[in-house]
């Protein structure tokens, strides 16, 4: 092996570039491939009853994996088997009403070759995509999608370089596509990534982590500040809503509203001056099935911490800034 040469940088970022370039002009030949055949797998993966099943094996397998994850997170159920698993036993995990989609740059990986007579016995329809027309697999086909490039990237013509990423692409194309025509949404893409941050922004509502009961600091109307200023520092929120008796709001006073009392430099008797006389009115509600990103911005452009959870005038809750961040929605 040739020891690594490092006194000239620069032959480091040319071989990166000539790579960059030989991928790119790879990917600009896919275009021709987006034809009738790409149509054609497309309505059948929509019509699908099942699921669609990707194999490949070696370079192709890895990116066949990511292809059913693709699949899988943007509406089309799918998942990947190992073809030479397929061959003892787990052929048995592909379904009569689903597709499978196999994956070889050369159309002659014999671990796939084997499964299609079996595949065509149970009448399973099967997609193959290769970078070879002629191949046997794309012969064995009901649809071949073609993702011939002009050369690999790498100077040996050995390692899978830009065929790969011509499979990745083109398996992008039609989850995408796929994608479009079943109408997907954020909110649909969300509810299969839960733990994620889109997840938690599109899926996360504000009745889910606000405060309820007796851990909303409340008060009286006819209460003095005094208490007041207690019980809202008993509950560390830096807030407290007034209520009725009944529950229905009538304002909220908070630790702002208590620096800019003292600001005015008067002489304040906290015993005896009333919570509603310094309260702010009404003051700024979201309903319970608001979401939280939504909560976020209404509280940025009030730049206030705490929010009132009501319908109508009735307390449900209350959820602060703290809260929020808690739950990782910035």
């Amino acid at each position: 092996m040739t020891p690594l040469v490092t006194e000239n940088p620069c032959h480091f970022q040319k071989t990166g570039r000539t790579v960059l370039q030989i991928v790119r002009e790879g990917l600009q030949q896919l275009d021709q491939y987006i034809n009738e055949d790409f149509t054609h797998a497309c309505k059948i993966i929509y019509h699908c009853r099942g699921k669609v099943v990707v194999m490949g094996i070696g370079k192709s397998g890895h990116i066949g994996k990511k292809i059913a994850s693709t699949f899988a997170s943007t509406g089309t159920p799918s998942f990947f088997v190992h073809p030479a698993e397929a061959n003892h036993g787990d052929l048995g995990m592909v379904g009569a009403n689903d597709i499978v989609i196999a994956i070889s740059n050369s159309g002659e990986a014999l671990e796939i070759l084997t499964l299609i007579p079996v595949l065509k016995r149970r009448h399973i329809i099967l997609i193959c995509i290769t970078s070879r027309p002629e191949s046997t697999m794309a012969c064995a086909a009901k649809i071949h999608i073609c993702v011939k490039v002009p050369k690999e990237a790498c100077p040996l013509g050995l390692a899978p370089t830009s065929s790969t990423t011509a499979t990745l692409v083109m398996g992008d194309a039609l989850a995408i596509a796929l994608l479009n025509a079943r109408g997907f949404t954020q909110e649909d893409f969300a509810l299969s990534h839960p733990g994620g941050a889109l997840g938690h922004k599109v899926l996360l509502r504000v009745e889910d982590i606000m405060h309820t009961g007796n851990d909303i600091p409340c008060i009286q109307p006819d209460a003095s500040l005094s208490q007041a200023l207690l019980h809202m520092t008993s509950k560390k929120m830096g807030v407290i809503v007034i209520c009725s008796i009944e529950g229905l709001i009538k304002g909220i006073f908070t630790d702002g509203d208590l620096r800019r009392i003292l600001n005015l430099n008067i002489n304040i008797d906290v015993q005896n001056m009333r919570i509603d006389s310094v309260m702010t009115q009404f003051g700024i509600r979201a309903r319970p099935g608001t979401l939280v990103v939504d909560a976020v911005n209404m509280m940025k452009s009030k730049n206030i911490t705490c929010i009132m959870i009501s319908i109508n005038d009735q307390l449900l809750g209350l959820v602060h800034i703290h809260d929020i961040l808690r739950a990782s929605i910035t």
